[in-house]
């Protein structure tokens, strides 16, 4: 049987693609339909270009201002962080199963 464990590491490999082809996606669309069927999860939805927040709605939508030479810094700034934050949590949760070591190592740096 495959475990929820194996499902998570093989999604945290397909997302850790840096140059995703067709098969990843497919493996990956593969791995959140088991994951569903199998243990009742649904995978995240992000919606990037798009609000659900009615056009009177007085708040401004909050955009990223990060500016580093990482590749993730350049893809994040200016995005608005709604898009954003379902993205690092999804990361934060796969990464606690995966490398339960390095995910306490960032909570730890997180709250001090």
């Amino acid at each position: 049987m495959i475990t929820e464990q194996d499902l998570q590491e093989a999604i945290a490999e397909c997302l850790g693609q840096r140059n995703p082809t067709a098969n990843t996606c497919e493996k990956l669309a593969s791995y959140y339909i088991i994951q569903e069927r199998l243990y009742g999860r649904d995978p995240p939805t992000v919606v990037r270009g798009y609000s659900y927040a009615s056009g009177g709605s007085s708040e401004e939508p909050r955009i990223v201002n990060y500016e580093a030479e990482s590749e993730f810094a350049r893809i994040i700034n200016g995005m608005n962080e709604e898009d954003v934050w379902p993205v690092i949590d999804e990361l934060m949760s796969v990464l606690q199963t995966v490398n339960p070591r390095l995910y306490n190592g960032v909570m730890q740096r997180l709250t001090t």
